[in-house]
């Protein structure tokens, strides 16, 4: 590897697209992000930050894992699995305030490449009827790099772009890399994602290499690979079973801060169904059962995705399709969707909006309406939420653009002609 020529190659498409006024812009935004945020967060909000969550589970997690989900230890419960902490034990050695700098300066690190990987899949999956040059890409990748959710994440200290760092490259891998090899290494990638942040775990029937088509009465699967991609998955995922086999009241706690407790349901600004459901039996005082709606919920929506997915119309870059519609269903189903989850959803939207037709009404009505609001106006809703939350607490307007974005992905699914089919169901 030469360290030379990749700074020189570096510095000259920095210069290039420094002519970019957006591009520039963007700089400026994000770096204002990130100082505000740090400043915030060092010298007055430490305890509204999950950065703080993170932090205080590393050292239960290094000193009583038994401990690790009690919820006294935290300013907000931990929900995830025990070994994500992993990644944060770097950044508890520093100190709190030098490893929320730290781990911020490493957020922006993978935002870099985030958006790298991002222009290098839309450049292989691009549509022919798309501009040639790239200018239209950095626009939109720009346009990312300045939305609102960045703000959420880096007040936060959240760990969101890990996830999108660790989605677009598995992405990237299935979309150029054919063989077993890479086919498990991508999948791993997604098992890694689940165990930082379980928000990835509904990708994992996406993966299978199925499909129907009903006009031409075929059934095509991919066994080795469909059973390759799930073991990849489910390889790092297990390893978390030995921390709950070990210690069983572990397990207890995790599905008791997940799914079972109280703190799931707790009146909040999250814009899942499930959450505006709560909120709304919440609000006028009728009972319900918080799992049996997350249940319900699933099963309509993850249900009707996984269908639509198999019985699609199309096999070329379908799984771009796939991957978006399994972090729909996280985000439409689970009790706590908020704001910075959307990190994870909108670079799809953005991939989605190169591989539609160019003048695809769909991406006109759909995707790219939903990918503004999401990037620019949700934070909104959520002031609103919080102004009006004794009078009216439901936080249903994102909730609608998640669904947009469902129906629009559904529509284009089922309406797409097979001529545009390739040979492999990927």
């Amino acid at each position: 590897m030469n360290l030379n020529l990749i700074f020189t190659k570096t510095k000259k498409r920095f210069r290039e697209l420094w002519n970019y006024k957006i591009f520039k812009y963007s700089i400026i935004i994000h770096s204002l992000y990130i100082l505000i945020c740090s400043i915030l967060i060092i010298f007055w909000f430490q305890d509204f930050s999950d950065f703080k969550v993170f932090y205080k589970a590393t050292e239960v997690f290094l000193t009583d894992i038994t401990d690790l989900y009690n919820r006294m230890n935290y300013p907000y419960p931990y929900r995830y699995f025990p070994l994500s902490v992993i990644i944060f034990i770097p950044f508890y050695f520093m100190g709190f305030d030098i490893g929320f700098i730290m781990f911020t300066l490493f957020n922006l690190f993978l935002n870099i490449l985030i958006s790298v990987i991002v222009y290098k899949i839309v450049m292989l999956i691009r549509g022919e009827d798309h501009e040639k040059g790239d200018k239209r890409i950095i626009h939109y990748i720009c346009l990312y790099a300045i939305g609102l959710p960045q703000i959420s994440n880096y007040f936060l200290g959240q760990n969101n772009l890990i996830i999108t760092f660790l989605i677009v490259l598995s992405l990237l891998i299935y979309l150029r890399k054919k063989d077993l090899k890479w086919q498990f290494v991508a999948s791993l990638l997604i098992g890694i994602s689940i165990v930082v942040k379980p928000i990835t775990i509904t990708l994992i029937p996406f993966l299978l290499l199925v499909n129907v088509d009903l006009r031409r009465k075929i059934f095509k699967i991919d066994f080795i690979k469909s059973l390759i991609r799930v073991l990849g998955c489910l390889t790092p995922l297990a390893l978390n079973l030995i921390y709950f086999f070990l210690f069983p009241k572990l397990w207890e706690a995790f599905l008791l801060t997940n799914f079972t407790g109280v703190e799931p349901v707790d009146i909040n600004f999250s814009f899942s169904v499930s959450k505006i459901i709560i909120n709304f039996y919440y609000f006028i005082g009728v009972p319900y059962n918080q799992v049996l709606i997350l249940f319900v919920v699933l099963l309509i929506f993850g249900g009707l995705g996984f269908l639509i997915y198999v019985f699609r119309r199309f096999s070329k870059h379908a799984l771009i399709y796939g991957y978006t519609l399994g972090i729909l269903i996280t985000l439409i189903v689970y009790f706590d969707t908020w704001d910075h989850h959307l990190l994870n959803l909108t670079p799809l939207l953005l991939i989605i909006l190169f591989n539609l037709p160019r003048n695809s009404k769909i991406a006109k009505r759909f995707i790219k309406p939903s990918f503004i609001f999401f990037n620019f106006f949700n934070l909104v809703f959520m002031g609103l939420f919080v102004l009006f939350k004794d009078i009216f607490p439901l936080n249903f307007i994102p909730m609608l653009f998640l669904l947009l974005v469902f129906y629009g992905i559904a529509r284009y699914c089922i309406i797409q002609q097979n001529s545009n089919n390739a040979s492999e169901i990927s």
